[in-house]
């Protein structure tokens, strides 16, 4: 059984607003190239791929500062005609309590988790 995860995170390359699948770390690095500064999305991406995950990664142009790529995004995973299953979502870099709460319908949707960092998960519950 294959396990999918979805990510959402900043790249040096790659197309905004397209879902980018990958099973295999070459694939990655030529699609995607490297992480800017402090970004973890093309971290957590490769650490799936190592787990044996095939992982649909989606640019964003600032990692928890892009609204609209993440709602572009989440509509793309919405469609389960597109998008069959997903196992994760993964959005580091996010504690905007607004692009969680579109996430936690994907999650619904697919029976996902959702993979966050402890900071974000911090922010968001002390936005509340």
């Amino acid at each position: 059984m294959t396990r999918i995860i979805a990510l959402f995170g900043e790249a040096e390359k790659g197309a905004f607003s397209t879902p980018h699948r990958f099973q295999k770390l070459p694939q990655l690095v030529d699609a995607l190239g490297n992480p800017p500064g402090d970004s973890e999305g093309l971290f957590f991406a490769i650490q799936a791929i190592l787990y044996n995950r095939n992982v649909i990664f989606f640019r964003v142009e600032e990692e928890g500062y892009s609204p609209a790529d993440y709602y572009n995004g989440l509509r793309y995973l919405e469609n389960k005609e597109r998008v069959s299953e997903i196992n994760a979502l993964c959005l580091p870099g996010v504690g905007d309590p607004n692009i969680l709460k579109a996430s936690e319908g994907i999650c619904y949707i697919h029976k996902s988790l959702l993979i966050t960092n402890q900071r974000d998960l911090y922010d968001f519950l002390t936005s509340q």
